[in-house]
């Protein structure tokens, strides 16, 4: 079913009214964190697009890639390359724009700036020398990932891209094993067999998820246990942005017997009711469990 067109004209109308009323007030000096796209053009801001525009210049990672989403939305600020080869030689002359009252937008190739992205040294040195530094929220990849992913969000750990070589690879995955969160990962395709391997042999088979293209015309979410995914693509030719999602450590179900190796040295010191409770911290398990054990041991 097709839009209406007068439903079609109300939210272009007012969308064009919203960003009419940012950019008609003057951006305040400072640094600007702007996130972008990371596939989908449709997922810029308004007020992204709004501080773009108004802004002196657009540090970007690749400044082809960047003014081709500029153009898109007729943006003629100039851009200008800001990554880790030239950071240390950028950085005191971005400063000086600061200090001359400056309106400067950071960008990175694609999603949120500083996530695996250069740039924190530049926002800190803002920030020490008195300089408004101010994000705009949007678009990221290891935000979308694990929410697409199916697999636990109340504590995550982003981990960025592990290290290419496979014994450091597998050291890192090794300090990870026991971090008790989901874990999100950005990885090259080429490198994603072996990476997908080195995670099932040093976690154990958790449920996973890779994520690839992510809002793209071809974006694709293979859910299955990581030594499953990494069986499918060990032979695959992948293309295109990853992201690897892996569930946290599966906590061991504690038995009775547990509760009751615990319980009974608690109950030589205190109360069964004080006992349950300390037990069930200890534990993780309902306090009403322990209780209800530590009745029938005094019966």
């Amino acid at each position: 079913m097709s839009v209406p067109e007068a439903l079609t004209h109300a939210v272009s109308a007012r969308a064009g009214e919203e960003l009419q009323r940012h950019l008609a007030v003057p951006l305040a000096p400072g640094l600007y964190l702007v996130a972008t796209p990371i596939g989908n053009l449709g997922d810029i801001t308004i007020r992204a697009l709004s501080v773009l525009a108004r802004a002196d210049a657009v540090l970007c990672e690749d400044t082809r890639h960047s003014r081709t989403l500029l153009a898109h939305f007729s943006i003629s600020t100039p851009a200008r390359p800001y990554h880790e080869h030239n950071a240390a030689r950028e950085r005191p002359r971005v400063l000086r724009e600061l200090e001359s009252g400056g309106r400067i937008a950071l960008v990175s190739d694609a999603g949120t700036p500083l996530v695996s992205d250069p740039g924190w040294k530049l926002v800190r040195a803002a920030l020490d020398a008195g300089h408004r530094v101010e994000a705009l929220p949007g678009p990221s990849a290891a935000l979308a990932a694990l929410t697409v992913a199916g697999l636990p969000t109340d504590a995550f750990f982003f981990a960025g891209f592990l290290p290419p070589k496979g014994a450091a690879r597998r050291a890192r995955i090794a300090e990870l094993k026991n971090v008790p969160s989901t874990l999100v990962f950005f990885e090259a395709p080429s490198r994603a067999g072996e990476t997908l391997a080195d995670l099932a042999a040093g976690l154990g088979d958790r449920p996973a998820a890779l994520v690839r293209e992510l809002t793209k015309l071809h974006e694709e979410v293979r859910r299955a246990p990581l030594g499953e995914l990494a069986a499918k693509v060990a032979t695959a030719t992948l293309k295109g942005e990853l992201v690897i999602v892996v569930g946290p450590p599966q906590k061991p179900e504690v038995t009775d017997a547990d509760i009751a190796a615990e319980l009974a040295p608690a109950l030589k010191q205190m109360s069964l009711r004080d006992a349950s409770r300390i037990v069930a911290e200890t534990l993780g398990v309902p306090r009403s469990r322990v209780y209800e054990l530590g009745l029938r041991r005094e019966t």
